[in-house]
């Protein structure tokens, strides 16, 4: 894999999850144009900088050392990135502030370097979160690779920052440079809420939730087939979102005990609220973490998952898989995972390299929920 080179320092970067033969770098042209730009700067050591949204530490690493350095964004396995990068090049795992996209932000900052997330729902809060945290003469930065920066990008930086000069394409990497301006305090329309019929509830979604203003049409499909007389059994909701499977399956099995997990920081935010809502001071653990690496081997009898077939802008099966083996070391022997999945992705194949036994328990013309027995 080729080096990061910029003027702060050279780097040896891996993504998250590792995987063997990995076809994908960990940095791309956006990131060498930022730090480039703010090289350009001369940043002093007492130079504030906060970055948002750095997939796997490309540009924290890079300033380690370099500038006062924090770093906020919405994926554990991103701060998981940085932290291993971090050890990698040689720097302590901590050298970088962190700051979860649930947590505020607290300036002020001089310099703010932003990757254009997927959700730009998480971009307007993150910029409405900055209001009130920057330096005088501060510069915010926005950069994307062309095909995946959208105009709207560009509108909430103006409408929220100030006069935005987009840049010429270098490497077909792009940046927004906003200079700040001042602005009457914005209120943020996040989070969202939607209604459900079955079971009666009311969910709670913060900016970066997937399928923030109502529910997926996967798990619509999943919701009816949930288990049912699960006993005292432990459920674990792998990729809660806002937790809707697993709060919908609590209702159906008082004695059962739940564990929800999310990479996104405001799911789990989003999960945990939800979860007080509708059931109260009933136990839950809720957390966010790599999957269910952190479980203990034999310690769930269910699974409860609707996976993902994305990680940011990549397509693909990866992370399925991966969650499908995760499941599989945490089940006790004769314990279930329960998935919805399109059809076209063929999971049932998949499953049966892991399971002993796999079984449809329904099917829509474009879902099958399926049951995968230890």
């Amino acid at each position: 894999m080729p080096l990061l080179d910029t003027p702060f320092a050279q780097l040896d970067l891996i993504r998250q999850p590792e995987q063997q033969n990995e076809p994908l770098q960990a940095f791309d042209a956006a990131d060498e144009y930022l730090l480039n730009h703010l090289a350009a700067q001369q940043p002093k050591a007492d130079t504030r900088v906060l970055v948002l949204n750095d997939s796997f530490g490309a540009l924290a690493a890079s300033l380690a050392g370099k500038v006062q350095v924090s770093s906020s964004g919405d994926s554990f396995l991103a701060f998981q990135g940085l932290e291993k990068n971090l050890v990698r090049n040689g720097l302590a795992f901590d050298a970088v502030r962190g700051i979860a996209a649930s947590e505020p932000l607290v300036g002020p900052f001089d310099r703010v370097l932003i990757r254009v997330p997927k959700t730009l729902a998480l971009l307007e809060e993150q910029l409405i979160r900055l209001q009130g945290q920057l330096a005088p003469g501060a510069e915010v930065v926005a950069a994307a690779m062309v095909k995946h920066l959208p105009r709207a990008a560009g509108d909430l930086l103006e409408r929220y920052m100030g006069p935005v000069q987009a840049s010429l394409a270098v490497k077909k990497a792009r940046l927004l440079i906003a200079t700040p301006e001042a602005k009457a305090p914005a209120t943020s329309p996040y989070p969202s809420r939607y209604h459900l019929d079955e079971p009666a509830i009311e969910l709670l979604n913060h900016a970066n939730v997937f399928c923030r203003e109502g529910l997926d049409i996967g798990t619509r499909a999943f919701l009816p087939h949930l288990p049912k007389n699960l006993g005292s059994a432990r459920v674990a909701d792998l990729g809660c979102g806002n937790g809707v499977l697993a709060i919908a399956s609590a209702l159906h099995n008082p004695e059962a005990h739940y564990t929800l997990v999310d990479e996104s920081f405001m799911a789990v935010q989003s999960a945990a609220e939800n979860w007080r809502a509708v059931l109260g001071e009933r136990e839950v653990i809720v957390r966010a973490g790599d999957g269910l690496a952190g479980q203990e081997p034999q310690s769930l009898d269910v699974v409860l998952c609707n996976p993902p077939f994305h990680q940011q802008q990549v397509v693909g099966d990866f992370l399925a898989w991966r969650m499908f083996q995760q499941a599989r070391e945490a089940l006790v022997v004769g314990g279930a995972l329960y998935i919805v999945g399109n059809r076209h992705l063929g999971y049932h194949s998949k499953l049966a390299r892991l399971f002993r036994g796999v079984e449809q328990v329904a099917a829509t013309p474009k879902f099958v929920i399926l049951k995968a027995r230890k």
